[in-house]
This record gives structure tokens, C-alpha cells and sequence, in this order.
């Protein structure tokens, strides 16, 4: 099978990954890598034997395909010049910084006849692929996306960091459009937004309810949802698909609870989930990881001429969310009032500190240990 010729346009952290796996890949000639950083271009160009270009221009001579894994900032005016020579182009999510930059990028490819794919990469985990795979028709959802602070992707807030990938999932899931957003977030390291919360109503009745956050301290990617079909729980980071569904009888007839003596209504409660509500949790290890089910499919694309699971129109799509998104939290009144705080960047004044270090000492010498704990449980 002859090798697609392909290049990685920024080697950051995830750029490496990319390019790694690339390196490796069986249906790949990894010709080269462009970064501003020369020194580290030219250390991982030495680990995986290939070589580094001086400009994305340069690279595009010789090769057929490009991932572009650059800063948000700089995905527009390098995909756009790969797009224009009619180079299939992977761009890392989201697509662009705005909907009028992704809706450039989707008319070059048109226009030049180049395949666009943008990398949701949470479309391509085995979790989520398997619940894509079964009749359910989601009413309503729940959506945690949260991480640690990296110092990465900073030119962008956690919206379009973080919550885009859920934005893609819930159209994709829907394929419905959002009738009303309502949003409001937090900037706490400065300059974007580091907290964000969104309530979204689609135009099937679905609501969804989604949180992302990029100054936790542990990492979050779960998503809940709820049908008529029943319940699925997705553990992102996990791979873990949680399912639950009413059992016939459970549909037709309900609990029959009324009229019962109190050891069968605890016998009763006991056979909820085994009986009454059937459950099933299916995990997916074992499996290639995602970038590399990702950078497998974009390759295919590339030699079939397949239309790629995360087009740029989906990308597209997305961004135009999270735009309605952003326009919602930067106009959220606090105090419900314009003439009080506005949006992410003005917060009210905090009333006073949650805790200091005297409150501490107090609450370690309290000798009501007792009391401190019913405090703690309300």
C-alpha cells in the first residue's frame, strides 16, 4: 500500500504526539515538521528521522497531506495556504478563532477541492462510538468537562479550549440545532475565560446542561444522558459506558409498591437494579488511543477520498455554538442588572475571604468534633 506523504505543522506537546505516531504509522512517509521553535523541531526531527522546514509553505512542496497543531491563533492563516494549494489538511480543534475564519477555511476547501478534517478527537472514542451505535434519543444531558490549569492553549478560554468538544458531541448527537443558549463563566488567570457553564435547549426539546473548566484539580470528561430509551453514562477518560434501561415490566406496570408489607417493600428496593432497572457497564480498553484512530481515519480519507467523520462544515457548526455561547457569558449581569458587573472579567466584589488562616486554627481546636462533622454533612 503506497504511503501518504504527510507533514506535522507545529511539535508542541500535542504536535510531538502527532507527529510520533506519524513517524510509526504504516500507511505514512512522515517527510517533515515546521515549529518556531527551531531547536525543538530539529531535537524531535532527530528522534524520528525526518526533517525539519523552515515555513509551512516550504513543506507543502512535498507533501499531500498536513496536520496543522499550531495555537488556535495561527490555524486559520496556515490552514488557509495549505487549503489553497489543494492539500488535505487535518487542523487540530477548534477549527478557528471565530465563525468567520472557519467559515473561510470550509469555502477554501470547497472552492480548491482539498479535504478539511478537523481533530474532535472525542468523536473517535470507542465509549462514545459504541453509545452512537444504539437507539437512544436523548431529552436531556448533563455534560463535566474539567481539567487542570497547563498553561497550554492560552491564546483561547475554556469554551473554545474545552466545552467546544462537547458542543460537537451534542450536535452530532442531535443533529438538531440549539433555539436557546444561556451562559455565563469566570476569568481567574486572566485574559479569557477559565470557568464556563451553558444551558442549551435544542430545537427537538432537548435540554443540555454543560460545565467546563480549566482550574480543577483533577481531570473530569463525563457526560449523562437521559431518553425514553433510558440512561447512558459516558466516562471520557475512562472509556466507560454506563447503561440503563426499564425492564418491561418496569414500562408497562411501574413498581408495584402499593398495598406491600415493609419487608417486601426492602425486598422490592433490593431487586431495583437487578431486576427492575437493567444495567450493563462496558468498558473499552485494550484499544488503539484515540490520536491514532484519528490519524488512521484522516489517512484513509486522504487515499479514498472518504468525507471525514469531523468535517470542517461540523467544525464549523460547533464554533458557531460556542460563539452564541461566549456572546452569552460576556453579557451575563450578576446582579441582574446592566448597570452592575458584566461578564467574565467583572466579577462582583467578593464579600470577604471563604477561609484564612486563623479560621483554619479555629476549626482544628474546635472541640465539638461532633458538631464540626453534622456542619460539614448540611
Amino acid at each position: 500500500m503506497r504511503r501518504i506523504r504527510i507533514g506535522v505543522v507545529g511539535v508542541g506537546h500535542l504536535g510531538q504526539a502527532h507527529a510520533r505516531i506519524l513517524a510509526a504509522h504504516p500507511e505514512a512517509h512522515l517527510v517533515g515538521i515546521v515549529d518556531t521553535n527551531t531547536a525543538r523541531a530539529e531535537t524531535i526531527a532527530r528522534q524520528l528521522q525526518t526533517r525539519v522546514f523552515d515555513h509551512h509553505l516550504d513543506l507543502a512542496d512535498h507533501v499531500e497531506a498536513v496536520c496543522v497543531v499550531t495555537p488556535t491563533v495561527f490555524h486559520y492563516p496556515v490552514a488557509a495556504d495549505l487549503l489553497r494549494r489543494g492539500i488535505a489538511t487535518l487542523v487540530e480543534k477548534p477549527l478557528a478563532l471565530d465563525l468567520a475564519e472557519a467559515d473561510e477555511l470550509v469555502d477554501l476547501a470547497r472552492r480548491h477541492g482539498a479535504l478539511l478534517q478537523v481533530g474532535h478527537i472525542e468523536r473517535f472514542n470507542p465509549a462514545y462510538e459504541d453509545l452512537k451505535r444504539r437507539p437512544i434519543r436523548p431529552k436531556y444531558i448533563e455534560v463535566e468537562r474539567h481539567g487542570t490549569f497547563t498553561g497550554r492553549s492560552t491564546d483561547i478560554g475554556a469554551v473554545l479550549d474545552l466545552m467546544i468538544h462537547d458542543l460537537d458531541l451534542l450536535l452530532d448527537l442531535l443533529g438538531e440545532p440549539a433555539v436557546e443558549v444561556h451562559a455565563l463563566g469566570m476569568t481567574v488567570f486572566g485574559k479569557h475565560e477559565d470557568m464556563a457553564t451553558a444551558r442549551l435547549k435544542f430545537a427537538g426539546g432537548c435540554i443540555a446542561h454543560l460545565t467546563a473548566s480549566r482550574m480543577s484539580p483533577q481531570p473530569k470528561r463525563k457526560m449523562r444522558i437521559w431518553s425514553a430509551e433510558g440512561y447512558a453514562g459516558l466516562d471520557f477518560c475512562d472509556k466507560r459506558l454506563t447503561l440503563v434501561q426499564p425492564s418491561p415490566q418496569l414500562r408497562a406496570q411501574g413498581l408495584p409498591t402499593r398495598g406491600l408489607p415493609p419487608e417486601e417493600r426492602v425486598a422490592l428496593a433490593e431487586q431495583v437494579f437487578t431486576r427492575h432497572l437493567q444495567t450493563r457497564e462496558l468498558t473499552h480498553s485494550g484499544l488503539p488511543d484515540q490520536l491514532t484512530c484519528e490519524l488512521s481515519s484522516f489517512l484513509e480519507c486522504v487515499r479514498t477520498g472518504m468525507e471525514p467523520r469531523v468535517s470542517g462544515e461540523a467544525a464549523r457548526d460547533a464554533i458557531a455554538l460556542a460563539e452564541r455561547i461566549l456572546h452569552s457569558l460576556r453579557h451575563h449581569a450578576w446582579d441582574n442588572h446592566p448597570a452592575g458587573p458584566v461578564g467574565p472579567d467583572d466579577l462582583p466584589l467578593p464579600l470577604g475571604a471563604l477561609f484564612d488562616a486563623d479560621a483554619d486554627a479555629h476549626a482544628d481546636t474546635d472541640p465539638d468534633t461532633d458538631t464540626r462533622k453534622r456542619r460539614a454533612a448540611a
